[in-house]
């Protein structure tokens, strides 16, 4: 009896440890020089902004108190229904290396954020193309760093994942499982970096540097205009055109608040987890006609467990089944702490609580992945619908 619930409670003890294990020794941006201010070239800051008028002069204002001597900032207003533009025209009116810029209309085929990355690009002067997010903000070094890992490590691509900001109860429990779940599939940064397979590259938009010269090479935003993991796919052509490309821990650098809200949270990542998911499919058609059940056997692994614990408690199964829930139990409960722990959720008895409420975590997950499944490559976003390519 024990022994059988030993072995079949393996998955949930050895995968835990092999994703721990290629999460380890990420490279970072803390050992790049952000002093040297010789031989400098000019970077142009690309932000797409729909809607951004709560955020947008935060992280302009980040931006332009950067160290690094020679840089422009283009915002792009994609549409948007308040004052993001009439905000960004007010910078640009006080600092000239702000340029404030109005989106033409949405071509067919394109999101929107692809065209306002796009135009800003077309309108940019500097040899380096840095684009970013209107929810991030910018550390002094963080141009400085980057722009040297590129230059002195022979690069054309640089995206650096920055620290996730969390405040509210739904972004500290959900977040970190989604993230736990991208961990899982892809490893730590160093995983990504190392291996060969481009099907494994991975990019954060929050933050992606490049020189102008790959960018335009493989096509810039238009080659991928319709696709939902802009970046993802961006990293994979770059690489696919024999560009090298790296992703780097900047967590001391960046920080971005994705969603602010358990609704938007819930539509971004139904937006991103299965037709953004397509990207980084091993095994061709058949991956992808099987990343459904892929994507639901993360959430319903870890309620598993506590389930058969309460059906245990009543009676429902039998006693080899009780043991396996016991060792599966605590086996996930120690992930998560260990998850919630690395998040930042404001401190380990925090993090211990939110361990604890893990089950409902993976329901609220499970939801996300079934509507998502079911909207297939069909996404919305911001008041927008697109079809996926």
């Amino acid at each position: 009896m024990l022994t059988f619930a030993v072995v079949a409670a393996t998955p949930w003890i050895v995968i835990p440890l092999i994703a721990l294990w290629r999460a380890r020794g990420d490279p970072s941006l803390g050992n790049e020089s952000s002093s040297r201010e010789d031989d400098c070239p000019k970077v142009s800051v690309v932000i797409p902004a729909r809607n951004e008028g709560a955020n947008i002069a935060a992280c302009v204002q980040s931006i332009l108190m950067s160290r690094y001597p020679a840089f422009e900032v283009l915002v792009v207003d994609d549409h948007s229904v308040d004052d993001t533009l009439a905000i960004a025209r007010v910078m640009a009116g006080f600092d000239p290396r702000v340029t404030a810029i109005e989106a033409p209309p949405l071509p067919d085929g394109w999101f929107g954020k692809q065209w306002a990355c796009d135009r800003g690009a077309d309108q940019a002067s500097g040899e380096i193309l840095c684009f970013t997010d209107a929810d991030t903000r910018h550390g002094r070094e963080l141009m400085s760093r980057s722009v040297h890992r590129l230059r002195d490590r022979g690069l054309d691509f640089v995206s650096v994942l920055g620290r996730q900001v969390m405040l509210t109860f739904w972004e500290r429990l959900l977040q970190p499982q989604v993230f736990a779940m991208l961990s899982m599939r892809f490893g730590g940064a160093r995983q990504v970096n190392q291996s060969s397979r481009v099907i494994d590259k991975l990019a954060n938009g929050q933050y992606m540097l490049l020189t102008r010269a790959a960018y335009d090479e493989v096509g810039g935003h238009a080659a991928v205009r319709d696709q939902v993991a802009e970046d993802l796919t961006l990293a994979q052509r770059l690489f696919e055109h024999g560009k090298r490309t790296e992703l780097v821990e900047g967590r001391n650098f960046l920080s971005t608040r994705m969603y602010s809200s358990f609704g938007t949270l819930v539509r971004g990542w139904m937006k991103n987890i299965y037709a953004g998911g397509l990207r980084a499919v091993p095994f061709g058609s058949a991956g992808r006609a099987l990343l459904p059940l892929v994507l639901l056997a993360g959430p319903l692994a870890s309620i598993l467990p506590p389930l058969v614990l309460i059906l245990a408690a009543f009676g429902l199964v039998s006693n080899t089944w009780l043991v396996w829930s016991i060792i599966t139990t605590i086996a996930t409960v120690l992930w998560w702490i260990q998850v919630y722990v690395r998040a930042p959720v404001v401190g380990p008895t925090r993090a211990l609580r939110f361990a604890a409420l893990y089950p409902l975590g993976s329901l609220i997950l499970l939801y996300i992945i079934v509507r998502a499944v079911i909207r297939g490559r069909r996404v919305e976003w911001r008041g927008r619908e697109y079809v996926a390519g």
